[in-house]
């Protein structure tokens, strides 16, 4: 009989209080797998999906914000830029902007309270991520769109059309052909009287996309309410740019006229620019990049910042922190286990003398006798690490389809690189803890513990 078959057997002989030891090492491993794997799938999360477009161009503020607001559709948008701004950015070739895709945002559905996203169709065009091996990952609808294409080319070609995430489809009911109004972001709640229709449902992308609401950034103005005045246009144009331009000559004639017509550049804003840059050969992007970022940075009506990079310091300087303390406590709990196994097997070492004595007088040497305790003590922390990660990953696989729904698409059997410390760490814990009772096993006294 082998040693770990002698300390298997030891172990069912006591297996309440072995149950217990080795469930606490369980619960300890569990919470920390869960960390880990909750840690890498934010981290990966965040960071794929900064890494769709090189720049996001805003108003002056803060980078962070921008970044939250215009790719995670979190936290509330600044003071918009005139539209002009975004129309003459693309217009000037000594930029180097291969793409530039404006937004708008502001307002929320009627019905779940998802977010507004005001685009243009070449939003669905370009990936909205691209994986650690450089796979661009783009849209793909459940349904065929009109042309009979499952990308997303076609979708919102109208003012009045809209295209909605997997998240607000499966929450809300809704399909190709729904209607939905728009109420107001600000804290009056006022729903808006028009309609868009739902062209296209997006497959689920497993980013801030599966619960957004897109339109088209024509209607989105077009909607009464969401055009500036024109008077404070005029004179945030004057102030913007030093002049105002012929299109907003016209609109306020016309406005003194008593006329009505389309929604002059004037009154329309953008929340942020969406911005990839030309380039053979990633030294001239960056190149391109940098000379944006400089021109538009040195003055005091915009900003270019680079989303990975805020990403990154978001990574190290919140979520960092916060996972590092978790870890530690998760630490501190497996450590309180491998304690408890300590005790379990120190405490039985009384009532074990006799047994461990017969096996002397059979001939066991003295490092036989320990190597037993140590492979007990190996076999209770190894089976709760092993119980502990099979429990975690079901309950991330348990929990996946909830958080899917709020558009965060998980494998649920992910492995993270600390989970790899984890078996080699545990069987370290095992040595330490087993050391003290199989010590006092090795020194036991056989013709005393046989004759008492």
């Amino acid at each position: 009989m082998n040693l770990f078959a002698i300390a298997i057997k030891s172990v069912r002989q006591r297996a309440v209080a072995s149950s217990l030891t080795s469930l606490s090492v369980a619960l300890g491993v569990m919470l920390m797998v869960i960390v880990l794997v909750a840690n890498g799938m934010v981290e990966r999360m965040f960071k794929q999906t900064a890494t769709g477009y090189d720049l996001i161009i805003g108003p002056k503020g803060s980078e962070l914000e921008l970044v939250l607001t215009s790719v995670y559709r979190l936290g509330v948008a600044g003071e918009p830029l005139p539209y002009r701004f975004y129309r003459e950015l693309i217009e000037d070739k000594s930029t180097r902007i291969r793409d530039a895709v404006p937004l708008t945002m502001g307002d929320v559905t009627q019905q779940g309270g998802f977010p507004i996203l005001g685009t243009t169709p070449e939003y669905f065009t370009l990936p909205y991520m691209y994986e650690a091996d450089g796979t661009a990952r783009k849209f793909r609808i459940r349904t065929r769109s009109r042309d009979g294409q499952h990308t997303g080319e076609g979708l919102i070609r109208n003012p009045f059309d809209a295209a909605i995430g997997a998240t607000v489809a499966d929450r809300n009911g809704w399909d190709v052909g729904s209607r939905l109004k728009l109420v107001h972001g600000g804290s009056d709640g006022h729903v808006h009287d028009e309609e868009f229709t739902v062209t296209g449902v997006l497959d689920a992308t497993g980013t801030p996309n599966d619960r957004t609401v897109f339109v088209h950034i024509e209607g989105f103005y077009m909607i009464s309410g969401h055009e500036k005045p024109l008077e404070e246009a005029l004179e945030r144009e004057r102030k913007f740019f030093g002049n105002i331009s012929q299109d907003s000559a016209k609109a306020f004639a016309r406005e003194e006229a008593s006329g009505h017509g389309p929604v002059p550049e004037a009154q329309k804003e953008v929340t942020a620019i969406l911005v990839n840059m030309k380039g053979n050969e990633v030294g001239e992007q960056v190149l391109a990049e940098s000379r944006l970022r400089s021109r538009l940075n040195e003055g005091v009506q915009a900003q270019a910042v680079k989303p990975l990079t805020q990403i990154d310091r978001l990574m190290q300087n919140l979520v960092g922190p916060i996972r590092t303390l978790i870890v530690v406590l998760t630490s501190l709990i497996i450590a309180v286990s491998g304690i408890g196994i300590f005790v379990s097997i120190y405490n039985s070492m009384a009532d074990r003398k006799k047994e461990i004595a017969i096996m002397r007088a059979l001939g066991a040497r003295r490092q036989t006798v320990l190597c037993v305790i140590l492979a007990e003590s190996t076999v209770l922390c190894v089976t709760g690490g092993v119980l502990g990660f099979l429990l975690a990953h079901t309950l991330v696989l348990i929990a996946a389809p909830t958080i899917a729904g709020y558009g965060l698409v998980i494998n649920p059997w992910t492995f993270s690189w600390g989970e790899l410390v984890l078996l080699p760490v545990l069987i370290t814990l095992a040595s330490l803890v087993g050391f003290v009772p199989g010590m006092t096993a090795y020194r036991t006294d056989v013709a005393r513990t046989l004759s008492d």
